[in-house]
């Protein structure tokens, strides 16, 4: 008996009634789908992390890139990612000369798929992905901050970068701004927009800050 052809399927599926049994197959084989995606890519990266921290993987832009290179422009050294999806942030951070630059992500899907970027850009010996978790690692050499996180994680972690950076250290938050912090330098706008934030600038006493001029420290240099 002959095979039907693709056409002669395609055909017969439009012609026919799925009815409620083959709206339900369907339904079921897309949630099934949908659910195998979570698990497979998403998932192993939360299972370590509380409800509140968790941020759903969605990369960076080119726009967003850029923004994050103009503001590091005359700056050097160490550059870490913290929560660094496929690799894009990291690996731009080294076309641009910093080094060591590190990303750390826990999805190990993600830290494979950043290392394959990495060797498929030629730039596998030059960077590093490492699957740990941003709260233990120690930030105490870095110079250069990047995060894309959600703002129920940038509150807490402000605590963390203040207590461990060192006062020429440079934080960038793509997305969201930290709730608490005065940017010195911000570029881009809307989803695109990306703060900088000068660690001694967020170190001033509290009655220095009050009477410091806003514009002064908005437009104090990065480096």
């Amino acid at each position: 008996m002959d095979q039907d052809t693709p056409e002669e399927v395609l055909a017969e599926f439009k012609d026919r009634r799925l009815g409620a049994w083959g709206i339900f197959q369907i339904t079921a084989g897309t949630g099934l789908a949908v659910y195998a995606m979570w698990a497979g890519v998403l998932m192993p990266g939360f299972r370590k992390v509380p409800l509140r921290l968790q941020v759903p993987y969605q990369p960076a832009s080119r726009i967003q890139v850029n923004n994050v290179m103009t503001l590091l422009k005359g700056r050097h050294g160490t550059l870490v990612d913290l929560g660094s999806g496929d690799g894009r942030i990291v690996l731009e951070a080294n076309r641009q000369g910093f080094s060591p630059a590190v990303g750390y992500e826990l999805n190990p899907w993600l830290i494979s798929l950043a290392r394959f970027h990495a060797w498929r850009a030629g730039q596998y010996e030059k960077v590093s992905f490492r699957r740990e978790d941003l709260w233990k690692v120690s930030l105490t050499d870095c110079k250069n901050i990047t995060v894309f996180l959600a703002p129920s994680v940038l509150s807490l972690l402000q605590k963390k970068l203040l207590t461990e950076l060192q006062d020429d250290a440079v934080v960038l938050s793509g997305r969201y701004p930290f709730p608490e912090w005065t940017p010195c330098r911000t570029e881009g706008c809307g989803v695109d927009q990306v703060w900088a934030y000068s660690m001694q600038a967020q170190r001033l006493p509290a009655a220095e800050a009050v009477t410091s001029p806003k514009s002064e420290i908005q437009n104090q240099q990065l480096d």
